[in-house]
């Protein structure tokens, strides 16, 4: 009779510990939860931060394409920057599809929106290229890209590739870094003249910051594609930066009338890119 109250006693102790582990288990999955969802919350702010600032970055040649559009004539401007712009946006597209990677729908948005913009400069540029080859050139130019995306999704969906994300995710970063590279000219140009009038200062504020948003987007998930071109279009960035920095308070001041302006060169991110400093669109 004595064992009956030790067995019951045994038995209720194995029950509050069950019952405390079920308690922890519930309080740890909460905490999971609730983490997950912070992160998710912040990532999708950052991402709209982003698409805002990539939206400001395409709309900044629309000075150039007004002036153009004034005079009914193109001049020396190329059309070069928005044709790669277009490519880098179509790539970035293709890499915000859930087929390729899920959860990316922002970075799909800003690339959709960048490609239209893009497209539409250059609609401008054809209709007041008085040059037939000049017209020729950008229609070729776009044959072109129309191709290459075809390959590229062809080999990316290819029924026994799988590695569809990895695949996309490079050629996306190899147009990306290219893009927020591609603002080195303009670097030379102002440590030759030793001034930053060919540097524009807010464009290239924006440029960094696009960078920097877009790098903190990737973290947060943790995409490496993001993050890698990204966190170089930062660097890059920074150091445009810098250099106007230096070049502000210890280059030649010229006034309006001594500075012979140059062609606008324009490349809107952006990702995306990822500019007067071209812009990368990402991401």
């Amino acid at each position: 009779m004595t064992k009956m109250p030790a067995a019951h006693d045994h038995l209720k102790s194995a029950l509050i510990v069950a019952h405390d582990h079920q308690l922890v288990n519930v309080k740890t999955a909460a905490h999971d939860h609730a983490s997950a969802f912070n992160m998710g919350l912040a990532h999708t702010i950052v991402g709209i931060v982003g698409n805002v600032i990539s939206f400001g970055l395409f709309l900044s040649p629309v000075p150039t394409f007004y002036q153009i559009y004034k005079r009914k004539a193109v001049e020396e401007f190329q059309p070069y920057p928005y044709l790669c712009t277009v490519m880098n946006c179509i790539i970035w597209m293709f890499y915000g599809l859930p087929v390729v990677k899920k959860d990316n729908i922002l970075v799909l948005t800003i690339n959709s929106v960048g490609l239209v913009i893009e497209l539409l400069y250059l609609t401008v540029y054809v209709v007041y290229a008085n040059d037939r080859k000049k017209r020729l050139g950008v229609g070729c130019i776009l044959l072109c890209e129309a191709a290459s995306t075809v390959v590229i999704v062809l080999v990316a969906l290819w029924p026994l590739y799988t590695h569809i994300t990895l695949f996309v995710g490079i050629t996306a970063d190899v147009f990306n870094i290219i893009m927020y590279a591609a603002p080195l000219a303009i670097w030379r140009k102002v440590i030759e003249t030793r001034s930053v009038e060919y540097m524009p200062f807010w464009l290239s504020l924006a440029g960094f910051s696009n960078g920097i948003c877009w790098t903190v987007y990737g973290l947060l998930q943790f995409d490496i594609f993001i993050l890698v071109s990204n966190g170089l279009g930062a660097l890059f960035g920074f150091v445009q930066l810098a250099l106007y920095a230096f070049f502000f308070f210890n280059g030649h001041r010229k006034t309006k009338d001594q500075v012979k302006q140059p062609p606008q060169l324009h490349l809107s991110h952006l990702p995306s890119g990822p500019s007067p400093s071209p812009s990368p669109l990402p991401a």
